[in-house]
């Protein structure tokens, strides 16, 4: 496709969902930082996979509402168990962790051999179809996430210890379904580290904001005009928005560039 051609109404959609999706993984990805538990987002994001995995293979042919129950289930247990373990196996939290996710991805490598049409379903889970989510879609996420967004802003921090878990886990759970596994853990995270220093925290989520918007233009018009898969592409545009914007980010708050 050549840039004469390009449609921006085709990306649209698309930029909804990754709007949506940023509006809550960027401050859970600062929350997850700021806690130093890293993998938490794809351990619970690839339980919530393991969730619509099993709905599908067991359930057949499910309303898209029943898959949610699955899925958000399965994510709501992992946060609780990942939750008991930071109380008393702190020591080892990480490697626990990245254990879950193991299992998890495994357990959903061996239900998939049995569910129709399990490569496009593990396809799915993993990159997403950002580009082809109907209003529908766009709907139930958005009101599944204005009242996680006002139950997170209006909690103080003394009040979030299991608040985190359980807003994470249904955060996560619908985000999979809209952008796949990779785009979810790059949305938490990157847009995060590059805006860790900023003292303020109305500044750090606007900075966050603003890198992980431009990453996902870049990445919805790149996919668009070079025929790439969106959710792999937008990952590494996200990265280069990071790239890109952290120096600027260094001189107009005074942190340093390099950590």
């Amino acid at each position: 496709m050549i840039w004469t051609d390009f449609d921006v109404m085709l990306i649209v959609p698309a930029f909804l969902a990754g709007t949506l999706v940023l509006s809550i993984h960027v401050p859970l990805g600062q929350e997850v930082l700021k806690r130093g538990i890293i993998f938490i987002d794809i351990a619970i994001a690839q339980i919530a996979a393991l969730g619509v995995i099993a709905a599908t293979v067991f359930g057949g042919e499910l309303a898209s509402w029943q898959i949610q129950l699955f899925a958000g289930f399965s994510a709501i247990t992992g946060a609780l168990l990942i939750h008991w373990l930071e109380k008393n196996h702190t020591a080892i939290l990480e490697a626990l962790i990245g254990l879950l996710f193991v299992l998890a991805a495994s357990g959903g490598l061996l239900l998939a051999s049995y569910a129709p049409h399990s490569d496009e379903l593990l396809h799915d889970l993993l990159v997403g179809q950002i580009l082809w989510v109907g209003t529908e879609q766009l709907l139930w996420v958005a009101a599944l996430y204005i009242p996680l967004l006002l139950i997170w802003f209006s909690v103080s921090d003394k009040q979030r210890p299991i608040l985190f878990y359980l807003v994470f886990s249904l955060a996560v759970t619908a985000s999979v379904q809209l952008v796949g596994i990779y785009l979810v853990f790059a949305s938490l995270i990157l847009p995060a580290l590059a805006s860790r220093k900023i003292v303020n925290r109305n500044n750090r989520l606007l900075v966050a904001y603003g890198i992980g918007l431009s990453g996902y233009i870049l990445g919805l018009t790149a996919s668009i005009i070079f025929d790439l898969p969106t959710g792999a592409v937008t990952v590494w545009t996200l990265l280069l928005a990071v790239i890109v914007i952290k120096p600027i980010i260094s001189r107009v708050f005074k942190q340093p560039a390099t950590d």
